[in-house]
């Protein structure tokens, strides 16, 4: 069976997804980064290796804050940006999308599609309020398992009100919410609404919202957070199937579109899963810029240099 692979290499989380030549999604996984790129989308090729021992890759798409590690080290035919793979991966679920809101491990998005094509987006990347990160952390020091968060706080119907302009109010409005004697179940719907609150009026501020209205990201999977954002709008949001790995979906629908005029792919195959790599560091002193280069090795082979502004280190092996 020929496929195409896609993988999205986040903080929190790398996924892939495999689909068919229609764009079928035939297979997904999810597993957690733990700071070790390169070994994660080892482990998970092994997976999806194991799991589909007879399918033909015939092409590899990158996506995520690590696409360009990951790029090099899979050897990748399309290497995109989060925005232009989570639209694609929405537009081909729900053809008449027309916002996606986005949370992932460590930044948020929101994207709006008019006609087909995206005419606006925005991130927000320096404050850790709303995604996942902050909530598995909030999770951890309740000692409530994640995949129980959303459930406890779709449960309550009388929400505390959170400050959740910043991660760290947050956290301290939520403790003197429990001293006070707040039911858990309402504090984590109050964080939520807050949380919520904070997305429309920072990434969201001064965008047209309108429906469909698609929600993606490992967030979505928080039923609190959906019904949050529902009564915030005050309409429908959709969760997708494969919510939590849309950006390896868009990134495998990508190249599945490249490699339709490109024959052969540069993929390494399923053997990087037991390849060598190593990573290093260096300042390039040729001159004030001082970039910091980034070299890969691969069985103590370089197989790529990034970082210079001038292409002096990664237009050569």
């Amino acid at each position: 069976m020929q496929v195409y692979l896609g993988i999205d290499v986040g903080s929190v989380s790398t996924n892939i997804a495999v689909v068919d030549e229609q764009g079928a999604v035939l297979d997904t996984l999810y597993i957690r980064t733990q700071g070790r790129p390169v070994e994660a989308v080892q482990k998970g090729l092994r997976q999806i290796h194991q799991g589909n021992p007879a399918i033909v890759v015939k092409g590899v798409g990158t996506t995520g804050s690590g696409r360009q590690l990951i790029g090099v080290v899979v050897g990748a035919d399309c290497i995109k940006n989060e925005i232009t793979a989570h639209a694609v991966a929405a537009m081909h679920i729900e053809p008449d999308v027309q916002t996606i809101l986005e949370m992932g491990g460590q930044d948020s998005k929101i994207i709006l599609i008019r006609n087909g094509i995206v005419t606006d987006f925005a991130m927000n990347t320096v404050c850790a309020a709303g995604t996942g990160s902050f909530l598995d952390q909030q999770s951890a020091r309740l000692s409530i398992p994640i995949d129980q968060f959303g459930d406890i706080a779709f449960q309550s119907q009388s929400p505390v009100r959170i400050a959740g302009r910043c991660a760290v109010f947050a956290e301290s409005d939520m403790i003197h919410k429990q001293q006070t004697g707040h039911p858990i179940g309402d504090i984590l719907n109050g964080l939520c609404q807050a949380l919520v609150r904070n997305y429309l009026s920072n990434v969201g501020k001064g965008k047209k919202i309108q429906g469909p209205i698609l929600f993606q990201g490992g967030v979505a999977a928080n039923k609190g957070m959906q019904r949050a954002f529902e009564e915030a709008l005050d309409t429908a949001v959709i969760v997708p199937p494969h919510f939590d790995v849309m950006g390896a979906v868009g990134a495998a629908l990508l190249v599945r579109e490249k490699m339709r005029d490109v024959k052969p792919t540069v993929f390494r195959g399923f053997e990087v899963a037991d390849f060598e790599y190593q990573p290093r560091s260096f300042e390039c002193t040729g001159c004030a810029n001082l970039c910091e280069i980034v070299e890969m090795q691969m069985n103590k082979e370089v197989i790529g240099r990034w970082g210079d502004k001038c292409g002096k280190w990664s237009n050569i092996q």
